[in-house]
C-alpha cells in the first residue's frame, strides 16, 4: 500500500504543480529554462507511474475489502467509463462542441472515469487509487474554470464532424478497450469478472 501511496503523491503532485505550486514552478522554470522543467516533470510522472501501477498490482493481491458495491454500479460504471472516453477524445479533436461547451474535456474524463471506478470498486486500494485522482480532478478542474473567468478562452469555431468524431472515436476507443484490453492489461474482464 506504501507503493501505491507514493506513487500517487509524485504522480498527482507533480500534475498539480501548476495548480498549487506554481510560483516555485515558474521559479524552476525561469532559473533552469523549460526543458528542464519538463525533463523533471517526465521523471518524476514516469516514476510516479510506475509506483503507483506496482503498488496498485500489489494491493489486489491482498484487497482490504470496504464495501461490497451492488452488481449495478458495474453498469453505471460502464456507462460512466463510455462517457469519459468520449470527452477524451473531445480533449485532441479539434473544433468539437464539447470542449468549447465544457472546456478542459481531460480533466472531466478523468473525473468520470475515477467516479465510475469508485463506483464498481470497494476495495481499500481502489478508494486511494481512484478517490486520489477524483479528488485531483476536481481540484485541477475548478483552478482551470477561475483562469478562464480570469482571462476567458478565446471563442473556437465549431465543426459538426468534430463532435461526431469525438463520439465515435470514443465509443470505438471505449469498445476496445472494455473488451479487449481492460483484461489485457489490467487482468479484470468488466463484463465478465478476471481475465
Amino acid at each position: 500500500m506504501n507503493l501505491l501511496i507514493l506513487g500517487l503523491v509524485l504522480f498527482l503532485g507533480i500534475h498539480s504543480a501548476r495548480v498549487f505550486a506554481n510560483g516555485p514552478r515558474q521559479a524552476f522554470i525561469d532559473r533552469f529554462g523549460p526543458l528542464a522543467w519538463k525533463g523533471v516533470y517526465s521523471v518524476v510522472s514516469l516514476l510516479g507511474f510506475v509506483l503507483l501501477i506496482k503498488g496498485y498490482g500489489a494491493a489486489r493481491l491482498e484487497p482490504v475489502v470496504l464495501w461490497v458495491p451492488p452488481l449495478g454500479m458495474r453498469h453505471a460504471a460502464s456507462l460512466l467509463t463510455l462517457l469519459a472516453f468520449v470527452l477524451l477524445a473531445a480533449a485532441y479533436v479539434p473544433g468539437n462542441a464539447i470542449k468549447a461547451r465544457l472546456g478542459h474535456p481531460m480533466t472531466l474524463a478523468v473525473k468520470t472515469w475515477a467516479l465510475a471506478h469508485l463506483l464498481s470498486n470497494g476495495n481499500l486500494a481502489d478508494v486511494l487509487l481512484f478517490g486520489g485522482f477524483l479528488v485531483w480532478a476536481v481540484l485541477v478542474f475548478r483552478a482551470a474554470r477561475a483562469r478562464d473567468r480570469a482571462q476567458p478562452p478565446a471563442a473556437v469555431a465549431t465543426r459538426p464532424m468534430a463532435l461526431v468524431l469525438c463520439v465515435v472515436g470514443g465509443a470505438v476507443a471505449w469498445a476496445a478497450f472494455a473488451f479487449w484490453a481492460h483484461a489485457a492489461l489490467i487482468g479484470v474482464r468488466p463484463f465478465g469478472g478476471a481475465a
